[in-house]
C-alpha cells in the first residue's frame, strides 16, 4: 500500500490515478498530521511526501516517523530543488527526492526502485532478471559473469525493463519513463536504443527484449 501526501488536490488526484493505475492500492493524505496519524495506525509500503505542507512539513514529518522507528522507505516531492534541500531531505531519513514539476513516470519508476529495494531479501540494492544483474549504485551491469558497458542512457533504459519485468511496454511510455515528458523528437529513438542494448546483451546469451508488433517491447526470456 502507498500513502500520498500533498495539500494540493490536483498532485494528489494525478499521483494515486498513476499508482492505482499501476496496480497500486493508494490512500490519500493531505497534511502532515493526517499523514502521521495514518502511518501509526496502518502498515505502508512506501510514503510519497510532499516537503511543504500546511502544518508540519515533511522533512519533520519523516523525523518524528523514524523516531517512532517506522522505516517506511519516503519519496519526497518537492518544488524546493536545489541541493541544500536535497541533503536535508536524506538527512531527515528521505530515501529519495523528486522536483517539481515532475514526470509521473519518473516518480513511478523510482517508487518501484525503493519498493524492490525495501522488499529484497537480498539488500544489495541490485536489479536482476533471468542472469541480467544491475548495480544501480555502481551503474554497473552483467550478463552472467560478462561485465556489459553501457552509455547513461542505455542504462537507464534498460533499468526501465529490469524494474517491470514481462510487462509490456510502449514507445510512449519508454519515452516517458528514460526521455521524460518534454521529449519532442521522434519516437524512433526506441527503436534505436533498444538495437544498441540487444548489440551488447544478446552475444553474451538468449535475446531478453523483444518486440511486440505494433505494441512495444517487453522484458521476458524466450520460452516464457
Amino acid at each position: 500500500m502507498i500513502l500520498v501526501v500533498d495539500d494540493e488536490p490536483s498532485i494528489v488526484d494525478t499521483v494515486s490515478t498513476v499508482f492505482r493505475y499501476e496496480g497500486y492500492e493508494v490512500t490519500e493524505a493531505r497534511s502532515g498530521r493526517e499523514a502521521l496519524a495514518l502511518v501509526q495506525e496502518r502498515k505502508f509500503d512506501l510514503v510519497v511526501l510532499d516537503v511543504m505542507l500546511p502544518d508540519l512539513d515533511g522533512l519533520e514529518v519523516t523525523r518524528r516517523m523514524r523516531a517512532d522507528g517506522i522505516e517506511v522507505p519516503v519519496l519526497f516531492l518537492t518544488a524546493r530543488g536545489e541541493v541544500q534541500d536535497l541533503v536535508a531531505g536524506l538527512g531527515a531519513g528521505g530515501d529519495d527526492y523528486v522536483a517539481k514539476p515532475f514526470s509521473l513516470a519518473e516518480v513511478v519508476a523510482r517508487s518501484k526502485a525503493l519498493l524492490r529495494r525495501a522488499n529484497s531479501e537480498r539488500g544489495d540494492g541490485r536489479l536482476r532478471f533471468a542472469d541480467l544483474t544491475m548495480d544501480e549504485e555502481t551503474h554497473e551491469v552483467w550478463r552472467g559473469d560478462t561485465p556489459v558497458h553501457l552509455t547513461a542512457t542505455e542504462f537507464n533504459l534498460l533499468r526501465v525493463f529490469l524494474l517491470n519485468p514481462r510487462r509490456v511496454l510502449s514507445k510512449s511510455q519508454l519515452i516517458d519513463y528514460v526521455w521524460h515528458y518534454d521529449f519532442g523528437g521522434n519516437k524512433n529513438i526506441v527503436e534505436t536504443y533498444v538495437r544498441y542494448l540487444r548489440k551488447k546483451l544478446d552475444p553474451l546469451g538468449p535475446a531478453l527484449i523483444h518486440t511486440i508488433r505494433l505494441v512495444g517491447y517487453v522484458m521476458r526470456e524466450a520460452d516464457e
